[in-house]
């Protein structure tokens, strides 16, 4: 094109860096990016129901790609409503660019219609948040954006469009050519004191998490850990990326992890952190290590060095790509593999015993049974989403993951996240099984996105879990506050119905026999389904039950 619009460059740029799908919910001050949108056809254009819902989609997206989903919203209401998933984005450490229309730059700091200083307002949320002032600068803008969001710990960028900017009229700029993370390399040095100190050990724990991983450095990780006797354990919400079914695997830490693996969290002589903040769910608020130099000894690979010593002080602090460190794992020999083989052992049986579930309950559907049926008969692919609440705890006790990018769950505990994300999953991925699992309460932050599913044919599984109540913050309630419930009990519509009203396939379970055939039925329906399970009002956690009364 000799002319184009402010519009049209940035659909240019995007396609550039190779973006095939972008989340949005439409609206009148990107008006010329979604003109440009009509015509280029090789980018999908998913309109969500609402914006906290299509930046799941595309924080989601990221997760599953390692390169930034995209999402659009307009300025003021949408922008605000779009945070939760910049906030998620960002304490999951997801690559992702949100773009917000912005008044034109004549009515700035006049708080014109919706006006928002959105690089205020995102300042402590993302990674970097800025405005394009210029059409021809929008190229800049888009390249410095995916270097941002992939680089170091990976995270959100939000850039904000003036309205005159998208429809400025110049001769297009020069575009970038598809861009890869900035990734630094372990130092020799660094993976001779690292080997010396595992080698030192006699109960270490590696402790594995963040993002930038890949299927071979998770290959070269795991054989690593089988080759020297090591039990490897996942930080919060990052059980994909080792398969957990792998002699050398030890459970989870987070909300329900095991207690005997915690307690073996403290008595270790060294914790070895690749990838993990180690952060307050996977440390129960910082008391399985305690800052600020914890009195395990402490290797922490990262790749933001800004990470290192943040919290606590380690030993050996290395800056590097996880992916990186990882793929010089074969390269590394440490001594001492015998006098490890029985304290990996007994992690690895206590993890096999915790991870069984009891035979399931006659009355109520059991999720035990439900998770574990699952865990048994999806493939090693399937995805699985969740948002946020005690019934996750299930999923992450007795779902086994066997590969990695197969959880889409929130660090940042965001309820809603399960159904945006796992649409996002069967867009990115129509072939695998993708089940989202939701309580009522989270499931009724985004129920309206049944309509998108539809819409756009993502035919995923949901599964609602109802027990009547927001169970997380009852089981807080019993515990500090027993018998005096307030604002958690909740008068719920008939979720079958809902799901119908938009096409979706649906039924209500009401013990655990029947699930296998319900599941079938609505993977063979063709559609979007919900399977309704009613769950033992009492029994909020695994592990916590109301008293009787």
């Amino acid at each position: 094109m000799d002319k184009a619009t402010g519009g049209q460059i940035l659909v240019e740029a995007l396609r550039a860096q190779g973006v095939d799908r972008v989340y949005c919910v439409p609206g009148e001050s990107y008006l010329p990016v979604l003109d440009a949108l009509h015509d280029a056809s090789e980018i999908a254009v998913v309109s969500a129901r609402h914006e906290g819902a299509a930046a799941n989609m595309a924080e989601a997206d990221g997760k599953l790609t390692g390169r930034p989903g995209i999402c659009f919203v307009t300025r003021g209401p949408g922008a605000t409503h779009a945070t939760v998933g910049v906030h998620t984005a960002f304490q999951d450490s997801t690559p992702m660019i949100l773009f917000i229309g912005q008044v034109a730059r004549h009515a700035r700091d006049r708080e014109g219609f919706q006006e928002v200083d959105f690089r205020a307002m995102f300042a402590p949320l993302a990674k970097w948040a800025a405005e394009i002032d210029s059409a021809a600068r929008i190229p800049e803008y888009i390249a410095r954006a995916y270097r941002v969001a992939m680089s170091g710990r990976a995270g959100p960028v939000v850039l904000s469009l003036p309205e005159d900017v998208l429809s400025e009229v110049i001769t297009p700029p020069a575009y970038a050519k598809p861009i890869s993370a900035a990734s630094a390399a372990p130092r020799a040095t660094d993976l001779d004191v690292f080997s010396t100190m595992i080698g030192a050990a006699s109960k270490p724990l590696l402790v594995v998490g963040g993002t930038g991983w890949t299927a071979s450095s998770c290959r070269n990780l795991v054989e690593f850990a089988r080759r020297n006797e090591l039990p490897l354990v996942a930080s919060f919400r990052r059980q994909d990326l080792v398969d957990n079914r792998h002699d050398n695997y030890c459970g989870h830490l987070g909300l329900g992890a095991d207690a005997t693996l915690t307690e073996r969290l403290k008595s270790a002589d060294l914790v070895v952190s690749i990838g993990s903040r180690l952060g307050e769910n996977t440390t129960n608020g910082y008391s399985l290590l305690t800052p600020t130099v914890p009195r395990q000894a402490l290797i922490h690979v990262h790749p933001e060095a800004n990470e290192l010593g943040r919290v606590y002080q380690p030993e050996l602090a290395i800056a590097c790509g996880l992916a990186d460190f990882a793929d010089a794992l074969p390269g590394v020999d440490v001594a001492g593999r015998d006098k490890r083989t029985t304290w990996l052992r007994e992690a690895r049986e206590a993890y096999l015993k915790f991870s069984t579930p009891a035979a399931p309950t006659a009355k109520y559907v059991d999720m035990a049974a439900v998770v574990s049926w699952l865990s048994e008969h999806l493939k090693d692919d399937a995805l699985i989403a969740n948002g946020a609440g005690n019934y996750t705890v299930w999923v992450h006790r007795y779902f086994r993951y066997r590969q990695l990018r197969t959880e889409l769950a929130p660090t940042s505990g965001a309820m809603g996240y399960g159904v945006p994300a796992a649409i996002a999953g069967k867009l990115r991925y129509p072939d695998r099984e993708v089940i989202a699992f939701a309580g009522d309460g989270c499931f009724q932050m985004y129920p309206q996105e049944l309509g998108t599913a539809v819409q756009h044919g993502a035919n995923v599984i949901a599964l609602v879990v109802n027990n009547g109540t927001y169970g997380t913050i009852r089981m807080h309630q019993e515990r500090r506050y027993p018998g005096r419930v307030v604002a958690t009990d909740i008068v719920n519509p008939d979720f079958v119905a809902m799901a119908r009203s938009y096409g979706a396939f649906a039924e209500r379970l009401e013990t655990t026999e029947g699930f296998p055939a319900a599941y079938r039925r609505a993977a063979a329906s063709g559609k979007p389904a919900v399977l309704e399970l009613i769950v033992d009002p009492v029994q909020l956690s695994p592990a916590f039950r109301i008293p009787a009364a």
